[in-house]
């Protein structure tokens, strides 16, 4: 979008990479098509040739789909962007376009729990090695470099513990051995926070989660410079992981509230972060936007606010956090996140179920944790109803 001084971010939200054809729609036109034809042989070759612009194959490029891959890029700050099915879908080709048998991945210990059985159940089977580090602990990063790294990838703020990563000093690791760093931005999304211009090179997320904001449809999206996007396009064009553009067309609605919702969510995240720490039931409360988390400083530095995830620790284990789930009455009982109806989930037995319990603990995932994620509801309400769950433990 051509403009005599940069957009504020709640403007590209709404009017970045619109995709505008001779009808002059006003809304985003939604292309729903296996194919795109071409005038002439010629016109065919030169298209499938990239030698001109234009559209072939869904698989491949929509416009759709490439208005909402832009529109996200501009909000990350960020050259291109590629679009994907799913969160997993994008995790899956910012790994695999740039890692092959032979290379060396450091991660975190503090990944969410599909993403780490991704990367340590079947990363590993195709010959690349992994590295767990602490999430928080930039020496050990630094010490985990080997001869053969490839890549760092992060998870910050991590699901659901809220701990962070410093990704500037991340990426002076990555790429002082010549690897990439790619940081999974989904807690935060680009309304808060923007990996890429701290030096990570790779910006990934779920866009089911904030970015839909309405528990709709699912997506993902890949975020970074232009030559490494194109990187990835091909990947997850041969590997068949594009978005549809159905899916594309709801994210695009979600992307024009998200910085509204976020400010709001967050605010109300804090809000009640501070209530339960007031409560005796409650071991620990995490949440990066407290004044108390042991890397506010950082939190300050990256994030615009807190985030809207808070998780926290029962004294009575799982048989308290069930209590308090159970008997929870506006908050849905569901591991999506990122809605603006809040939720609430029970992280070992859900999101990290598939984890060994010795991972888990490891990871800093116990029984008695719950995660919330802030919607958009009264939060006098949300209290309220917190409230009278944690009565109900016996």
């Amino acid at each position: 979008m051509p403009h005599s001084k940069p957009l504020h971010p709640q403007t590209l939200a709404i009017r970045g990479a619109k995709e505008q054809t001779g009808y002059n729609e006003h809304n985003q036109a939604l292309f729903i098509t296996s194919s795109f034809m071409f005038d002439t042989a010629a016109d065919g070759a030169a298209l499938f040739a990239h030698q001109k612009p234009g559209f072939t194959y869904s698989r491949t490029a929509n416009p759709t789909v490439a208005a909402f891959a832009q529109r996200i890029a501009l909000l990350e700050k960020g050259e291109a962007g590629i679009a994907t099915a799913t969160g997993m879908a994008a995790i899956q080709a910012a790994l695999l376009t740039f890692l092959s048998a032979g290379d060396h991945l450091i991660t975190s210990r503090s990944l969410f729990g599909t993403t780490m059985g991704f990367i340590t159940n079947h990363l590993t089977r195709f010959g690349i090695e992994v590295s767990l580090v602490p999430q928080s602990d930039t020496a050990a990063w630094r010490a985990a470099v080997k001869p053969n790294t490839k890549m760092l990838f992060v998870e910050t703020p991590s699901n659901p513990l809220n701990e962070l990563a410093d990704i500037a000093e991340l990426a002076n690791i990555a790429h002082g051995c010549g690897a990439l760093l790619a940081v999974d931005n989904c807690f935060c999304s680009p309304a808060l926070q923007q990996p890429l211009t701290f030096g990570a090179d790779l910006s990934v997320q779920s866009a089911t989660k904030a970015i839909d904001g309405h528990g709709r449809v699912l997506g993902g999206v890949v975020c970074g410079k232009a030559d490494l996007m194109e990187k990835v396009a091909m990947y997850a064009n041969s590997a068949g992981l594009l978005l549809s553009p159905f899916n594309a067309w709801v994210l695009l609605s979600g992307c024009e509230t998200l910085p509204l919702r976020m400010e709001k969510q967050s605010a109300q995240a804090l809000e009640i972060a501070q209530w339960l720490q007031g409560r005796s039931e409650v071991v620990k409360v995490y949440y990066s936007g407290l004044p108390d988390h042991p890397q506010a400083a950082l939190a300050a530095k990256q994030q615009a606010s807190g985030g809207i995830v808070v998780a926290f620790e029962l004294k009575g284990g799982q048989h308290a956090a069930w209590q308090v789930i159970d008997h929870v009455k506006v908050f849905s009982k569901t591991a999506n996140l990122g809605d603006v109806r809040s939720t609430i989930t029970h992280p070992w037995t859900t999101t990290h179920c598939r984890m060994e319990p010795k991972a888990k603990l490891e990871a800093g995932i116990r029984e008695g944790l719950i995660r919330l994620s802030i919607g958009l509801e009264d939060s006098a309400d949300l209290i309220a109803d917190l409230q009278q769950a944690l009565e109900h433990i016996q």
